[in-house]
């Protein structure tokens, strides 16, 4: 699920993308993204280990960014058409995006010290280097009181950084079986 969201983030914010498709399409397709993340997100939460703290606590923190992230893409996909509802994209998604961070932070923790020799570390790592990617494509989508975005390049090239980082986390988890029939 991770995987099938972090693919629709990454093709929806790819360069040049939403401006040859257009931003109604790059939306809905971050719209339906979201709810792979949040779909993953619940099962991760209802399966983390309830005895580790930091794990229920990272797929808690998690969760409630992909439910932000949701409100976020859905509010961007009628925000082009009503102004007025601009702001409701980006608190949300600067919101979840913090969230995600703070997960990222307490994945890393849950996974232990640095072992590169660690699929779970190494899909952790690689996991908060897209949890960075996404804070710094929230607060470049900032929307300026005239309307227009803060830095609209950036906000797509860090959802897109982010969104190839949470796949390939999400790939490097797989179990070997998963990863043998695929390849």
């Amino acid at each position: 699920m991770f995987a099938i969201g972090s693919t629709l983030f990454a093709l929806a914010t790819a360069p040049g993308f939403p401006g040859w498709a257009g931003a109604a399409t790059a939306d809905t397709l971050c719209f339906t993204g979201s709810w792979f993340f949040t779909t993953a997100a619940w099962i991760q939460l209802v399966r983390s280990d309830r005895t580790r703290w930091f794990d229920r606590a990272a797929a808690a923190t998690q969760f409630a960014g992909t439910l932000l992230f949701n409100l976020s893409t859905g509010a961007a996909v009628w925000a082009h058409a009503v102004t007025e509802q601009r702001d409701y994209v980006w608190t949300p998604d600067a919101t979840g995006s913090a969230l995600f961070l703070i997960s990222g932070v307490l994945g890393m923790a849950a996974v232990g010290m640095p072992d590169l020799r660690s699929r779970d570390w190494c899909a952790g790592a690689i996991n908060l280097a897209g949890c960075v990617a996404f804070g710094v494509s929230a607060l470049a989508a900032f929307i300026r009181p005239d309307g227009v975005t803060a830095d609209e390049w950036l906000a797509n090239f860090g959802t897109f950084l982010g969104a190839l980082c949470f796949l390939a986390a999400a790939l490097i988890v797989l179990p070997r079986f998963a990863r043998r029939v695929r390849a």
